[in-house]
């Protein structure tokens, strides 16, 4: 657990500006004896940095990871199922949670290896570590960004001397991955859809044919969804498929 909480920590302080490491040669804490003889501890701008980093988790767990296409993926599913509270928002929450560790193990992997052992092993120091750890959360989020997305976002800030996608600054990378991660979302969500939207128009159809258009098609086609759904095997594809859309 310290050491996902490790690799959280330093792939956020891959977002702050470079100013924020400035102070890397302050002490954490600050000792001043009084003239009374009396001590007063004082902490640093650096742990203060470092406080503020982790607040921040949360928005990168979100927004910079699978997590944002997956949970979107499952709350469509559900709706197209027709049920309204099960599964529950915390299961659903919990299932995109540790099925992004699972997307994302690779990543993280490569940043323990190449940037968080070598600096507690004293052997780069943090401004090394930090760019070390930037590259693969780069890599990753580069590859499921569309280039319409990077352009846009490019033109809209003004950036200039991008002559590949590489050379995107994080600031535009963010917002471009979410775009183009909220697209795919509803791109699979919207083929997931369909096969529940046509038992839904059959047994509508049914109905009013048997002339019972005082029950409602929702409660009648829900069996029929359930059933199918779990014939299919529908959990395992849909967890297959939203991790094979990230080429894992």
């Amino acid at each position: 657990m310290n050491r996902w909480l490790l690799l959280c920590i330093l792939a956020v302080l891959c977002l702050l500006p470079e100013q924020a490491f400035a102070w890397q040669d302050l002490t954490a804490v600050t000792v001043k004896t009084n003239p009374d003889g009396s001590e007063e501890y004082s902490v640093t701008l650096q742990i203060l940095a470092i406080m503020t980093a982790l607040t921040f988790i949360p928005a990168m767990v979100i927004m910079m990871t699978s997590f944002t296409r997956i949970i979107i993926v499952l709350a469509i599913l559900r709706q197209a199922i027709g049920l309204q509270q099960s599964p529950s928002n915390q299961v659903l929450l919990g299932i995109a949670l540790f099925l992004s560790f699972f997307i994302m193990t690779p990543v993280l992997n490569e940043i323990n290896d190449k940037a968080l052992q070598p600096y507690l092993n004293e052997e780069i120091q943090s401004m090394e570590a930090v760019d070390r750890a930037k590259a693969p959360i780069k890599a990753f989020m580069l590859a499921q960004t569309r280039l319409t997305d990077l352009e846009t976002f490019v033109e809209i800030s003004g950036t200039e001397g991008v002559e590949e996608p590489e050379d995107v600054p994080m600031s535009v990378l963010i917002p471009s991955f979410i775009t183009s991660e909220l697209k795919t979302a509803f791109q699979i969500g919207f083929m997931l859809f369909i096969p529940f939207l046509i038992i839904d128009l059959v047994v509508a159809s049914v109905l009013m044919a048997m002339g019972m258009m005082m029950l409602s098609p929702m409660i009648v086609s829900l069996p029929f969804k359930l059933m199918l759904f779990v014939l299919v095997d529908g959990w395992s594809l849909t967890m297959s498929t939203l991790a094979g859309s990230f080429g894992v």
